[in-house]
């Protein structure tokens, strides 16, 4: 048995789905309201929620797509034993996780969230070129329109930040200097490009796509500002074999086995930007016909 832990209405999770039913796989999808009690029947864990309940040992492979599991935590009156029953039922709940992940499986809800600045770290380390960068909290070294600035945070969308719309952090080019000083930013060498490279990485395997991005004032700094009435070209690419084995060491050293990573390409150079354990990858998966959702399927 498969287990997914996702989002409601996540379209990559819906497309992969479809294959598991293609190829008979039997599966349980966990959405992010779902909320379970660890319960036990003759020896074997099993979780319940209103919708669902399993025995852990059932299941064969798990895929983390997003959410992840939600517990319901029982409460004591006296504090001295609440405090002690919520250690021994975060332990609890933490076994469950990670005997779950045990199994075979496609990225892990323990380590799904990456620090970027430690992962730019990793990759240097392992060899992999990166855009010079930098913290600060003002813009007295800075260089005027040969410097980038984009969020250390993961998530880059803003809800309800002007009444009720959102907003989206892009990748944004720094074209004058702060008088005022402000909270630690990060910056980065702007690296001039000759195109993208957004390579998708699955157990060691690596299926690539070039971005042409460079041409569009609109796409130059950061591709995601689609342009939808002339979208950047995308095509299959092989990205050099030395390039790929630092991305599994990478990989294998950040304990992650699926994932984005995103470069730029500069004359022979390949400088990392970062990794995206679950980006959207199904547009350039059906443009470069590399039906990723179908190779998820079959490992799982």
């Amino acid at each position: 048995m498969i287990l997914i832990l996702s989002t409601n209405q996540e379209t990559t999770t819906n497309e992969v789905i479809k294959w598991l039913k293609a190829l008979d796989k039997a599966f349980i999808r966990i959405h992010e309201d779902e909320i379970f009690e660890i319960k036990e029947y003759q020896k074997r864990i099993f979780l319940k929620s209103q919708r669902h309940s399993f025995f852990i040992d059932d299941i064969t492979s798990v895929w983390y797509r997003r959410g992840g599991l939600q517990f319901i935590r029982k409460e004591y009156d006296n504090p001295s034993i609440n405090a002690y029953m919520d250690e021994t039922q975060y332990w609890l709940e933490d076994y469950v996780i990670k005997m779950l992940e045990t199994k075979k499986h496609i990225n892990k809800q323990s380590n799904s969230h990456l620090n970027k600045l430690l992962v730019l770290e990793q990759a240097k380390k392992v060899g992999l070129k990166i855009p010079e960068y930098y913290l600060a909290e003002n813009t007295n070294q800075l260089i005027v329109n040969k410097t980038i600035t984009k969020s250390i945070a993961e998530n880059i969308i803003l809800k309800s930040v002007d009444h009720f719309s959102e907003g989206i952090l892009y990748t944004s080019l720094v074209t004058e200097k702060e008088k005022e000083n402000f909270f630690i930013t990060f910056f980065q060498e702007m690296i001039e490009k000759d195109f993208e490279v957004r390579a998708f990485y699955l157990q060691g395997k690596i299926w690539a796509t070039a971005i042409f991005s460079q041409n569009d004032k609109k796409t130059y700094i950061d591709h995601r500002k689609y342009n939808h009435e002339m979208p950047n070209r995308n095509v299959r690419y092989n990205l050099p074999k030395e390039v790929e084995e630092k991305i599994h060491t990478l990989m294998q050293q950040l304990n992650i086995n699926c994932g984005s990573l995103d470069f730029i390409k500069n004359k022979n150079d390949f400088y990392f930007l970062e990794i995206n354990p679950v980006g959207q990858f199904l547009g350039l998966s059906a443009i470069c016909n590399y039906i990723l959702e179908k190779e998820i399927a079959e490992y799982l």
